[in-house]
């Protein structure tokens, strides 16, 4: 497995000197946050989005919207003008190239811009960070030529290449191949409404991380968009119809980012004590929501009130052998607690992490290995049996959810530094000063 790194140098992973009692807010969702916005690209008003997540992830989408002739601006929460606004206006207007959009390392960037870029009138490349251009394109690529659009790359299936735009797409029936990730599904769901004849979307192999293209669908459906989805032969949804049609705008607010409340919520599990964060919602379409029935397993305590997700823990940690095939993302935050459980966990559904920032199953068992644990891949998870655990220096291998893997650990783990803990920027750019605030609860004296 590969060290790369940004920087050498490291974070000290505070430890936990006793039981959290914590609040955290949680900025909002990177998932809703780039899916709104490039729904706002395309509405028939302007559209302010309340509370968004403001990130590396985020500012990649804004400016690739920019290149693309959309203003955004940031506002107060009146809607007026201000330089620092916590709010998003944005103003959709033609989109034209030539453009060049730099992805970075952001999946929704690299996986929704392209089909947007596909009704741009003009040229736009597509490049993005070196870790980048490994992740799988080519299912995005092939859908996009069948629906017309003229796509030049090297053959790879993978970042750089260059969308011809000509303002438009007739749409009708298309194929994907989702198995690599649902983000395929998604950005050709998110242009369907501005195809001449709409999109008749139909999925081949399995998909990972299916509540990620039911929030697509419901996002949709909020801007009065209509999508008909179809059940396959293996109860997941296989084919999507979505009708041509405006796109509404108006103020739209965003929910807090669960997945990274993950690790603030497993801390209570490791250090005991409890920690909440507030504005969980009661009903929502994001995966990170599978934390509520996944920590209860593992031995939490979890309740739900109207001042948000209170977990309660007591410094225990039971083991864990679960699916995690609709919620990917929280593996490395599960697979931190199973580091600490009392006995073997087993993690399966998830081969489809071999593709994320990194290879996130190679990098989780290079990292527990360091630390003195037992970890060992399979063919769609891991293994993962609790050892002598001792000081260790990680990598994240510029994987934000590899440097929250690190800080959960660390609460029990004295010793333990992150290296290039600011990749954290990704998603959640004030993610040390949070930590440490919520460890300093938990000291005695």
């Amino acid at each position: 497995m590969s060290t790369q790194t940004t920087s050498d140098i490291a974070w000290a992973a505070p430890v936990a000197s006793g039981p959290l009692d914590a609040v955290v807010p949680v900025p909002g969702s990177k998932s809703l946050t780039n899916r709104y916005l490039l729904l706002a690209a395309l509405a028939a008003e302007p559209t302010q989005l309340h509370r968004p997540l403001h990130s590396r992830d985020s500012a990649l989408m804004v400016e690739a919207l920019r290149a693309l002739g959309v203003r955004v601006e940031h506002v107060d929460a009146d809607g007026r003008p201000a330089a620092d606004g916590p709010d998003l206006l944005i103003d959709p207007a033609p989109l034209r190239g030539p453009a060049r959009v730099d992805c970075g390392l952001a999946g929704t960037v690299m996986r929704f811009v392209p089909p947007l870029a596909a009704l741009a009138d003009g040229t736009v490349t597509f490049d993005g960070d070196p870790q980048a251009l490994k992740r799988p394109m080519g299912p995005i690529i092939e859908a996009l030529r069948d629906l017309g659009a003229q796509v030049d790359d090297d053959g790879r299936g993978t970042l750089p290449f260059t969308v011809h735009g000509t303002g438009g797409l007739p749409g009708g029936v298309v194929t994907v191949d989702a198995s690599a990730s649902s983000q395929f599904v998604s950005g050709l769901l998110l242009i369907a409404p501005r195809l001449a004849r709409g999109l008749d979307l139909r999925r081949v192999g399995p998909m990972p991380s299916q509540p990620h293209a039911a929030m697509t669908v419901e996002v949709l459906r909020e801007r009065g968009v209509v999508v008909d989805v179809t059940l396959g032969d293996d109860g997941e949804p296989a084919r999507w119809q979505v009708q041509p049609g405006p796109v509404a705008g108006g103020l739209v607010p965003v929910e807090p980012d669960l997945s990274n409340a993950g690790p603030f919520l497993a801390a209570a599990l490791v250090a005991g004590g409890r920690v909440q964060v507030p504005d969980w919602p009661t009903r929502t379409s994001q995966a990170g929501d599978h934390l509520r029935d996944l920590l209860v397993q593992m031995g939490a305590t979890v309740e739900l009130s109207p001042a948000g997700l209170t977990v309660s823990g007591n410094g225990s940690i039971r083991p864990l052998d679960v699916d995690l095939h609709a919620a990917g993302e929280l593996t490395p935050t599960i697979a931190a607690l199973c580091t600490l459980a009392d006995g073997p966990s087993r993690l399966r559904g998830v081969a489809h992490l071999r593709g994320h920032e990194t290879d996130r199953l190679a990098a989780l068992v290079t990292e527990i290995t360091r630390l003195g644990g037992n970890a060992r891949e399979t063919a769609d998870g891991l293994e993962i049996e609790p050892g002598q655990l001792h000081p260790a220096r990680l990598e994240t291998y510029h994987d934000h959810r590899m440097a929250t893997f690190g800080a959960i650990v660390g609460l029990r783990v004295p010793g333990t530094e992150v290296v290039d803990v600011a990749t954290t920027a990704k998603t959640l750019p004030d993610f040390t000063r949070m930590w440490t605030d919520m460890v300093a609860t938990g000291r005695r004296g």
